[in-house]
């Protein structure tokens, strides 16, 4: 073990390193009540999904360990993950719009990635995209990651960012990952979060539905016009009315930035 560099929900993060001397993150979870019993199935889950991964932007796991036990099931667990050099966004954000573009270009060609492999993320926000000097992200944590047409149980998700349909325990598919971006991203540029479905209280869900709430050039005239309605198109309630896939939204904001170089210089958000 080399250092103690962070803490999560129920665990902590060290450095660790192997024989080689080869630096890796591992995740430690210990159960302490029941309800810490699914932050060891998330971190089991992690793992399972990551050894899929082949994209650079989607952090990588290498081993998942838990104590051998001869009844019950495991009180701690802990998974070795490839280390990441960098900051969350939420620690980070983007200062400009050319900075924006980078980052989120990268972040829906690596959500791409995961929905070739017919996977969901289900937990897309600023704090699960790390940002390195160089402009490199890497998305993390995929404790809550599923098999697109999955039903969860119970609500997964965080408030700020979450999907109509993940607050209503349906069926989650790649647009549910749209909608995590979008609201990502409306933060990215905005600097404030939109309201969910699960945020407002029930009086007040036609705004969620009708999007009755401001759009990014609303709250900031800088902000080009093609890259505030892509961003509220991918916020939309109903998924059919969002872009049918993330590939779509690569190519829209591809398309943004290519209008806003040809345009003068962007200026900061």
């Amino acid at each position: 073990m080399v250092s103690r560099i962070g803490q999560g929900a129920a665990s902590a993060i060290y450095a660790v390193t192997d024989p080689t001397g080869q630096i890796y993150a591992l995740k430690h979870v210990k159960k302490v009540t029941e309800k810490d019993e699914r932050h060891i199935e998330q971190l089991q889950n992690e793992f399972e999904m990551s050894r899929q991964f082949r994209h650079p932007c989607l952090r990588r796991c290498v081993d998942f360990k838990t104590p051998r036990r001869f009844f019950g099931k495991p009180n701690e667990a802990a998974l070795v993950m490839e280390m990441v050099d960098g900051k969350p966004l939420d620690d980070r954000p983007p200062s400009s719009l050319g900075q924006v573009y980078t980052i989120f270009n990268q972040v829906a060609a690596a959500l791409a990635s995961l929905h070739h492999l017919r996977l969901v993320h289900c937990d897309m926000k600023p704090h699960n995209i790390m940002r390195s000097d160089g402009e490199k992200i890497k998305i993390i944590d995929f404790g809550q990651t599923c098999k697109i047409g999955t039903a969860k149980p119970r609500v997964q998700g965080t408030p700020d960012y979450i999907a109509p349909e993940q607050v209503k325990c349906l069926p989650v598919d790649a647009r549910t990952d749209v909608y995590n971006f979008g609201a990502t991203l409306y933060w990215a540029i905005t600097g404030r979060r939109v309201p969910t479905y699960f945020t407002v209280g029930k009086s007040d869900r036609s705004v969620v539905k009708k999007q009755e709430f401001p759009s990014p050039r609303d709250l900031n005239a800088g902000i080009p016009e093609d890259l505030s309605k892509l961003t509220m198109h991918c916020v939309r309630y109903h998924p059919e009315d969002r872009p049918k896939d993330i590939l779509s939204v690569l190519k829209a904001l591809e398309a943004c930035n290519h209008a806003a170089t040809a345009a003068p210089p962007a200026g900061t958000i």
